[in-house]
């Protein structure tokens, strides 16, 4: 997707823009005991963040040099969508909403941040209002496919290996095809089935 707007700098948030993944409590924690305990375990340091519809359609990726945090992903719905999504789905929602509402509150303000079926048991301490699960009885969310990005990254990760052995540059030419290639054949699929995405 194209950039429509830059990211601003917020000088009165003292951590803006930091690598934020491995902040848990005080004044800039994020609440939620799952977020660093899940990345410290996997010792994740960089890869892809790939960002999907509700059909599998891949609207786009980049590359971080660290774990993914909140800041990539705000970075990339405050940039690259025109209106902000109604409906956010991402593992780690809790701690992505009062991020994006902190820093873009008038974008956001419709904008509804849940956290996947898959991921939701892991956050024991998080509000149900952050559970997919808690909108059975919203129209626009209940059938709505919460695991699309899994399916997506499950993907990506048929690449990995190839992948690890390339300079940056032909990485991200190659997942740039794999995922046009991906898109494409998804599309074949859901137009059989009279989706349209």
């Amino acid at each position: 997707m194209p950039q429509v707007r830059a990211r601003p700098h917020y000088p009165g948030i003292r951590t803006d823009g930091k690598v934020d993944r491995n902040v848990i409590t005080g004044s800039d924690g994020i609440g939620c005991s799952k977020y660093y305990a899940e990345y410290t375990k996997k010792g994740y340091t960089g890869g892809v963040v790939a960002f999907w519809c509700t059909h599998g359609i891949c609207y786009g990726f980049h590359c971080v040099p660290d774990g993914e945090g909140r800041n990539d992903a705000f970075s990339v719905l405050y940039t690259r969508w025109p209106r902000a999504p109604r409906v956010v789905i991402y593992d780690y929602a809790c701690a992505l909403g009062p991020y994006c509402m902190l820093r873009e509150a008038e974008f956001f303000k419709d904008t509804v941040f849940l956290i996947d079926k898959f991921h939701a048991s892991g956050h024991k301490t998080c509000s149900p209002a952050c559970f997919a699960s808690s909108y059975a009885y919203d129209p626009e969310i209940r059938g709505v496919n919460t695991s699309a990005a899994e399916f997506g990254n499950s993907g990506l990760k048929r690449i990995r290996l190839p992948v690890r052995y390339m300079t940056e540059g032909h990485a991200i030419l190659y997942i740039h095809r794999y995922l046009s290639l991906w898109n494409r054949l998804r599309r074949v699929k859901l137009s059989k089935k009279g989706c349209i995405c």
